[in-house]
């Protein structure tokens, strides 16, 4: 089977398909060429996205990948990163592998083609030319034996006729003779010409154009040998990266069974364990005594009674939730008189007393209703000198939690650790320098390195002073905090404060083993330090609003904590209305406010204020 001898009158269509070939060559090629823009694509597109979703350095989000479930979401992530490689790899084979190659061939097969075709336009340009050459000698030996054959009639005709001279037939015997000599001339040359043009076709057509027409089918062939070879490249490349894609999909697999439920629940607990106790039952509080409400230990203040006693603070019911309280509301706890109000000048008649014991009163407000409203306060840390100025919080952690300060601090203690360490090394690397400039002083000058190894050594200690520090720290907040693994021994009894002074101003209330905030002092001196506390944190807050004014009934000296003394007559400003317990907050001025017994005021309450009322 051959081209040459099957297809030797086909020149223009095997010319036609050639071309085509190669244009499927190309379109192949432009194929490939596409495929790998799109894998380069794709691989982008994956990278994109599996770095947008990585956590951002030094931020909260990043707190959150601790969990075995977010641990397996970035191995996920790094493994797509690692998939859109191996995308990456399939493209830069193909493009190495195929697109390149085929393009350099196609490049080479339009030449050899071209030359081909050339061979062959040329063969048949040369027997088109011979065949010219034998129709021009046929013509010709034809236009002789035709002007032979006139020639001899003629003479034929001149010799018959008696009218004409014997040199005139004579003269017609030679022409005639001269054109049939040239007829036989012209019929040899036909004669040579048409066996030359006959050797020259035989050629063509059985030597040369099927020489060439065999050089074309197997550039065809080998054509097609190439495209297969390219895609069977084409899938080798797929192929070859397949092991590599399946183990990043194992390894998504294996970080998908490696997520664990109760791991993650435990790491929830450490990180937001507080330390504390929960809060105890709330004491029932009797109503049935007037004016003599008594607080209960488990209420949001202390209690205190008629004689100033030391304060105390059981287990279950101590003050936990007073950090978390806004100043106005936790002053009027704390410094607002518990103890009856006095009664007015026995002078004046009862009519007389506005808000007097006789006179109707407002509902009293339950403290449950208080401590609902505390509970739904915003939550404030009790160092709140920190937050306000901006700050990064204490620097014995003071501000956090037990359990949370503890994890802190010993943190801390380990970064602390781990940049002696560091300096250390860098002390021993410095001296085994010296050493070396000891024994060969034209490497350098040993004393140079002195005030290096004096500024290490200097670092060194003061790095181990504040290990100390925090270790310290950090061996107070343990000792307050239950002994972990004995849940069976843990109780809701009362543990000893740790008295041991604070470095920070922050940290000037301290937390026990419950949560509760406790200092040995009597209550007195609580009460002003806690009033002194708060009054210093909340310096820059807004004063409680004006809700009316009252006058003064009789003369009041403020002698108690959180009284303040009156004048008869005076005009005063009102900022809480009785709240039950017979007291009203009053203002002066913005330096001086205190409580005033109600029955001692004629009280004007702004009717635009909320809940306002008038007392009668």
């Amino acid at each position: 089977m051959s081209w040459g001898t099957e297809l030797w009158d086909q020149f223009d269509n095997l010319e036609k398909h050639t071309q085509g070939g190669i244009d499927i060559l190309e379109k192949y090629i432009k194929f490939v060429k596409e495929r790998t823009e799109i894998e380069i694509s794709y691989a982008k597109q994956l990278r994109n996205l599996s770095k947008k979703y990585q956590p951002k350095r030094n931020s909260k989000e990043e707190e959150e990948y601790k969990y075995t479930s977010c641990k397996a979401f970035i191995s996920t992530l790094n493994e797509m990163n690692d998939y859109a490689g191996q995308h990456e790899v399939i493209s830069e084979n193909m493009t190495s592998q195929i697109t390149v190659e085929l393009t350099r061939y196609v490049q080479e097969l339009k030449q050899e083609r071209k030359s081909h075709f050339h061979d062959g336009r040329k063969a048949q340009q040369h027997i088109e030319t011979c065949w010219k050459q034998l129709e021009s000698s046929k013509r010709r030996f034809e236009r002789d034996c035709k002007e032979a054959d006139r020639a001899q009639q003629y003479f034929e005709k001149m010799d018959a006729d008696i009218n004409v001279t014997k040199a005139d037939v004579e003269k017609a015997r030679q022409q005639a003779q001269l054109r049939h000599q040239m007829a036989e001339d012209s019929k040899a040359d036909y004669s040579a010409t048409l066996q030359k043009f006959n050797h020259e076709q035989h050629e063509h057509y059985y030597t040369h154009i099927p020489n060439i027409f065999q050089k074309i089918q197997e550039m065809e062939e080998r054509r097609i040998v190439r495209i297969g070879e390219s895609m069977k490249t084409y899938a080798e490349v797929d192929r070859q990266v397949i092991p590599i894609i399946g183990k990043c999909l194992d390894g998504i697999a294996k970080a998908a069974e490696s997520i664990d439920q109760k791991n993650d629940s435990q790491l929830v607990i450490e990180a937001y364990k507080s330390g504390f106790e929960p809060p105890g039952d709330i004491e029932f509080e009797d109503y049935t005594q007037p004016m003599k409400r008594t607080i209960s230990e488990t209420s949001l203040s202390n209690s205190r009674g008629d004689s100033k006693t030391e304060l105390k603070f059981s287990s279950k019911s101590k003050g936990k939730l007073w950090p978390f309280i806004k100043k106005n509301k936790l002053m009027s706890l704390l410094t607002s008189p518990h103890q009856p109000p006095p009664p007015p000048p026995a002078s004046a008649s009862p009519s007389a007393v506005p808000n007097g014991p006789q006179s109707p009163k407002q509902q009293k407000e339950p403290l449950s209703h208080r401590f609902n409203e505390f509970m739904t306060s915003k939550p404030k840390i009790h160092c709140f000198r920190s937050l306000k100025r901006g700050g990064a919080g204490p620097e014995d952690f003071s501000n956090l939690p037990p359990e949370q300060r503890r994890k802190k601090l010993q943190q801390k203690v380990d970064e602390l650790n781990k940049e002696i360490q560091k300096e250390m090394d860098q002390r021993d690397a410095i001296t085994k320098m010296k050493d070396v400039y000891v024994k060969n002083p034209q490497m350098g000058d040993p004393g140079s390195l002195d005030h290096k190894l004096i500024e290490v050594g200097q670092n060194i200690e003061k790095l181990r002073l504040e290990v100390q520090k925090f270790e310290a720290w950090l061996t107070e907040v343990e000792g307050r905090l239950p002994v972990r693994g004995e849940q069976a021994r843990r109780q809701s009894g009362m543990y000893e404060a740790q008295t041991t002074p604070s470095v920070n101003n922050c940290a000037q209330d301290r937390e026990s083993p419950d949560g509760s905030y406790t200092e040995e002092q009597s209550q007195e001196n609580e009460l002003k330090m806690m009033a002194t506390e708060f009054d210093d944190e909340f310096d820059d807050e807004e004063p409680l609003p004006t809700i009316g004014t009252c006058k003064a009934l009789y003369t009041f000296e403020g002698q108690n904590e959180g009284t303040i003394s009156i004048a008869e007559g005076e005009i005063l400003y009102v900022i809480e209305e009785d709240k039950g317990d017979g007291w009203t907050r009053i203002r002066r001025n913005e330096d001086e406010e205190g409580y005033v017994p109600t029955s001692y005021v004629e009280v004007y309450l702004d009717k635009n204020a909320k809940g306002a009322m008038t007392y009668i």
